[in-house]
């Protein structure tokens, strides 16, 4: 998962977006398989829900609503738990989507939102079980707001075409300003920024490429 880091301004106790990070909704396969995986994993490593919850923070009555497929987790929750169970979020999918030929992410479906803020709106649009090789996110950023991002693994390069918008790209101490249509590319293993300098929302197609030996 591409390493975006959060606005300073932000909420910085994990807890304390998980009110709009769970959607209670009827649970569609894929999805009621991550929550009957999530109880599987739990109960392998004999863990209650009060220590995941501590080792994810992921508040208990919430870890209780997604093992009975009562609300939907969305990526940035289901990473969580991902992480406290020492998987990747697309070993926590996999499974499900293993005999699937096509697969969606519906334009509506809010489990694809990572990120919702005051700087931008980053929606996955890569499907999970892919992620270990691709990750293909719309990003929106917003007016003056700067995305700023941790280098991923070693090797990883980062593409994005500017469907409207422009942006300034920061890399590697280069720098240089992107417009509608542009398109292009640049070292995503070291700290880069994606900045709007223009006087509306830029939205922006991002896809990080990693290399096949990480």
């Amino acid at each position: 998962m591409a390493k975006f880091e959060p606005d300073d301004n932000q909420i910085s106790s994990k807890r304390g977006s998980e009110v709009s990070s769970v959607q209670p909704v009827d649970v569609e396969p894929l999805n009621q398989y991550v929550c009957e995986r999530v109880k599987l994993l739990r109960k392998r490593k004999g863990w209650t829900l009060e220590q995941l919850a501590s080792l994810s923070g992921v508040s208990r009555s919430m870890l209780s609503q997604v093992e009975r497929g009562i609300a939907n987790p969305t990526l940035a929750v289901a990473f969580r738990i991902a992480q406290a169970f020492g998987v990747s979020l697309a070993d926590l999918v996999d499974a499900a989507t293993a005999t699937q030929r096509i697969s969606v992410i519906r334009n509506d479906d809010a489990t694809a939102i990572f990120r919702d803020d005051k700087v931008c709106r980053i929606r996955t649009l890569s499907p999970l079980n892919l992620e270990k090789d691709v990750e293909f996110y719309e990003l929106r950023l917003k007016v003056g707001q700067r995305l700023k991002s941790a280098g991923h693994f070693s090797g990883t390069r980062e593409f994005l075409t500017i469907q409207t918008g422009t942006v300034k790209i920061e890399s590697g101490g280069e720098s240089l300003t992107m417009k509608k249509g542009d398109s292009g590319h640049y070292i995503a293993d070291i700290d880069h920024v994606i900045e709007n300098i223009g006087k509306s929302e830029a939205v922006i197609f991002l896809v990080d490429i990693y290399a096949s030996d990480r």
